[in-house]
């Protein structure tokens, strides 16, 4: 019999662990009753809206504050969203926190440390001083290509760090919200009171300057819910800038002289804010006062002028649309944002269409022959060309400085 000489047999290892799933701390849930879960990230609770998908790859800092997305849940198709921080500068709404566009977000990639020089917060800590309700973790391009397919629904996002969820009460709440149609979102998103605004474009060793020496050009900008850099633009062409709430009236804006009116962005069914704003455009353009409109602006002209709107499958939301000027042939890559289309067949015959959709061929803009004014679905004041569409501030200047429509369009196909 051999001696024991020191060797050991090793002890037998333990069998691993079964597999633990993590915990969901957020949830998904659309209208129809599917469920995604995630992981919560930014302010808890719960919040609803329309869920909608952007493409764009940069910006989600704007998109976030925009006030067109009042109402709505934005999901971002680009995976890595957040990874440059946030900061101060990048704002689109006039509002402060915690007043935001959106209700909510959906990303697909955890949120990583901060990496840009300008950041002074991380998204997670910026999201919650917004009170904006996210959801990472989640398989964007499945959801993308469901509203691709389907149109976009409504959906709650739920967020609980202790993953606690009464999933068949969400899912009641979500199939009992109300459609975006007749909805007014602009009460909540336009301002109080008037104000004058003279901050023009950023820098990178300026930060955002004043306005120069002004070309004496007043222009009354009714805010349905305006970006500030629509008003920078306006400012850096020397414009004197007045924003005014979305209920003023034609005889206020009348009374304050200006040389043009400016109709902005803004959420919602523009049926449903024609019942107030439709009235005031109407009067601003028979008294033919040089007006330019964009996005919501837009859509309320062409209602003015007695067109009609449509609600998109999936509308129009990135920094990569193509959209051809017909004015010029150029083709512009423009950002866009709108879930609501004119239908240009419905307009009269003294507007014609200045711009078009080069993906499903929707009307993108439009100037009348009778009267000084024009408008553009896109947003050319948002630079993903990246300056494509700046030249629509000088078009406004130039109708503005000569009053007739025959400075503006030469031919149209």
């Amino acid at each position: 019999m051999l001696q024991d000489e020191g060797v050991h047999t090793p002890a037998v290892p333990a069998p691993p662990a079964p597999w633990a799933e993590p915990l969901a701390t957020a949830l998904l849930v659309l209208a129809d009753g599917t469920v995604l879960e995630g992981f919560g990230i930014g302010q808890t609770g719960i919040a609803d809206g329309e869920v909608c998908f952007n493409t764009a790859m940069t910006g989600y800092q704007e998109i976030l504050t925009d006030p067109s997305y009042a109402g709505q849940i934005v999901t971002f198709t680009f995976p890595h969203i957040g990874n440059t921080g946030t900061n101060d500068e990048d704002l689109e709404s006039l509002a402060t926190a915690p007043a935001s566009g959106v209700r909510g977000t959906v990303i697909a990639s955890a949120v990583t440390k901060p990496s840009s020089w300008r950041s002074s917060s991380h998204l997670d800590a910026w999201l919650k001083a917004r009170g904006i309700v996210g959801i990472t973790g989640v398989d964007t391009r499945a959801l993308t290509a469901l509203i691709r397919d389907n149109g976009m629904p409504n959906a709650i996002i739920a967020n609980d760090p202790e993953g606690r969820f009464d999933r068949e009460a969400l899912k009641a709440r979500a199939a009992a919200l109300a459609p975006m149609e007749g909805l007014d979102l602009v009460p909540p998103v336009t301002s109080r009171e008037r104000s004058e605004w003279s901050q023009t474009t950023w820098g990178v060793k300026t930060g955002y300057g004043d306005r120069k020496a002004g070309t004496g050009l007043k222009v009354v900008a009714i805010d349905y819910g305006v970006k500030r850099n629509i008003l920078r633009l306006l400012a850096e062409a020397g414009c004197d800038v007045t924003v005014v709430p979305a209920t003023t009236t034609a005889e206020e804006i009348m009374a304050m002289k200006p040389d043009g009116v400016f109709l902005s962005n803004g959420p919602g069914d523009p049926a449903a804010t024609g019942t107030y704003a439709v009235p005031v455009i109407r009067a601003l353009l028979q008294e033919k006062v040089p007006t330019f409109g964009i996005c919501l602006g837009h859509q309320l002209m062409g209602l003015a002028l007695g067109g009609r709107t449509v609600k998109m499958a999936q509308g129009h939301h990135g920094a990569n649309h193509p959209v051809k000027d017909k004015t010029t042939g150029k083709v512009e890559i423009v950002s866009m944002n709108h879930g609501f289309a004119v239908d240009p067949a419905s307009l009269p015959d003294t507007a014609l269409e200045t711009h078009v959709s080069l993906f499903d061929g929707s009307n993108c803009g439009l100037t009348l022959t009778d009267r000084p004014a024009f408008s553009v679905q896109h947003h050319p004041e948002a630079s993903p060309g990246p300056r494509d569409s700046h030249y629509l501030f000088e078009r406004f200047v130039a109708l503005m400085k000569a009053g007739k429509p025959e400075t503006l369009v030469t031919t149209v196909d």
